[in-house]
């Protein structure tokens, strides 16, 4: 609430006395500015010994609202609320101003109060109510309402951050529970295919090679710390209001991890009889990467690359040393490409081409790509590709030699 300060010797006064003239004194915490508030404020006491009015202090660090309220662009400042019009000094000089004003402010008081007199008659005659004045009364009340406002702001604001944090959490679990699959797959085949040709009689395998088998193994094995890790991340993403991806960057091959996913992904292109085509230069240097989130964009991008290329097709990917700073890797189809104006709106969450509403993909898993790579200060796009299809690119930040 306002502060009041009355002036008053007698301690009786009451705390509304809608005395004629109503000042408020805008003050703040500065030491600097503390001896000048002073000394109005002794001012003042001098001549509310001689005339009757009304003042509250008000501190503007407490009532932020208020001072905008009046438009205030210094303090200390001095307002006069009533009469009306509202008038405000500010500045150094406010006792010296004060001083020029006082017995201007006096013939409004008296002007005002005549007013009040006539004002009766004036209702009988006109059948009217007058207008109200601004008051302390009124001030108070506005300033409840200001603040009250703000809050309501305030609140809103943080509902629609909350809105916002529900929805994001919505999409990274609806796009890592659409991506678990891959995983999922890949192990359960390396798993139902060394299970398949275990004989228990001998302990060893029938038809699969040591080496084979070692393969499955540690197919089985990366896959499943895979599927552990996208696990803490929806966990970590139900209990947390970070809304950026989490990585654990390390230096890493990125060529070594083209070739493990194309491995991952041999049985699906190979039903399909599409053709892999790989330019990976044994030079590229090495990146600076969380190596299961690229693996996360590089089973997405070859996935739908597989998925929308016709049998008998091309699949490419190659790498690139785009900077000294940067390495692009770039995956190319021969499918139907994507329509110059969708080329932004493709990574949208959820946002699907018209003519591919009844096949799966091309929905979650590209947003998760881009916020997979930005999180590591890259970019992706897509453009055509010389043949036909679509080329998606990426970067990604070089390790520092």
């Amino acid at each position: 609430m306002l502060k009041h300060d009355y002036m008053q010797v007698s301690q009786d006064q009451p705390i509304y006395s809608e005395a004629p003239l109503q000042l408020l004194l805008f003050v703040d915490g500065r030491p600097k500015s503390r001896q000048q508030v002073q000394r109005i404020r002794a001012y003042l006491k001098e001549l509310r010994i001689e005339y009757n009015f009304e003042l509250q202090i008000i501190d503007v660090g407490e009532q932020p609202y208020l001072a905008e309220h009046f438009k205030l662009v210094a303090t200390p400042a001095l307002v006069k609320i009533q009469p009306e019009p509202r008038q405000v000094i500010a500045g150094s000089n406010i006792i010296a101003q004060l001083k020029d004003w006082w017995p201007r402010w006096q013939v409004a008081v008296d002007t005002y109060l005549k007013l009040q007199e006539d004002l009766p008659e004036q209702i009988d005659d006109n059948s009217g109510v007058s207008s109200p004045q601004s008051t302390i009364h009124s001030v108070a009340f506005s300033a409840e309402l200001i603040k009250l406002s703000d809050e309501v702001f305030r609140l809103k604001q943080e509902k629609e951050k909350l809105q916002e944090h529900l929805l994001f959490k919505d999409r990274v679990i609806a796009m890592l529970a659409h991506d678990i699959r891959n995983p999922l797959t890949a192990a359960a085949i390396a798993i139902e295919t060394l299970q398949s040709n275990y004989n228990i009689d001998i302990g060893a395998f029938k038809r699969l090679k040591p080496a084979m088998a070692a393969h499955l193994l540690k197919q089985a094995r990366n896959q499943t710390k895979t599927i552990d890790r996208m696990i803490a991340d929806l966990l970590q993403v139900g209990r947390s209001y970070d809304t950026s991806i989490p990585i654990v960057p390390q230096k890493m091959e990125i060529g070594e991890i083209c070739f493990d996913v194309l491995a991952e992904l041999r049985d699906r292109y190979i039903a399909k009889s599409q053709q892999i085509e790989t330019d990976i230069p044994q030079d590229l240097p090495k990146i600076y990467a969380d190596p299961e989130r690229v693996r996360q964009v590089l089973i997405n991008l070859l996935d739908n690359a597989i998925k929308y290329t016709p049998e008998g097709g091309k699949i490419t990917i190659a790498g690139l040393h785009r900077t000294t700073q940067k390495v692009q890797i770039t995956i190319g189809d021969t499918g139907p490409g994507i329509p110059l104006e969708n080329r932004t709106r493709i990574f949208e969450h959820h946002y699907r081409l018209q003519r591919d509403q009844a096949i799966d993909g091309y929905g979650i898993g590209l947003c998760l790509c881009q916020r997979i790579i930005q999180s590591h200060y890259g970019q992706i796009w897509v453009d055509s590709a010389p043949n036909g299809g679509a080329w998606f690119h990426f970067t990604l930040p070089v390790y520092p030699s």
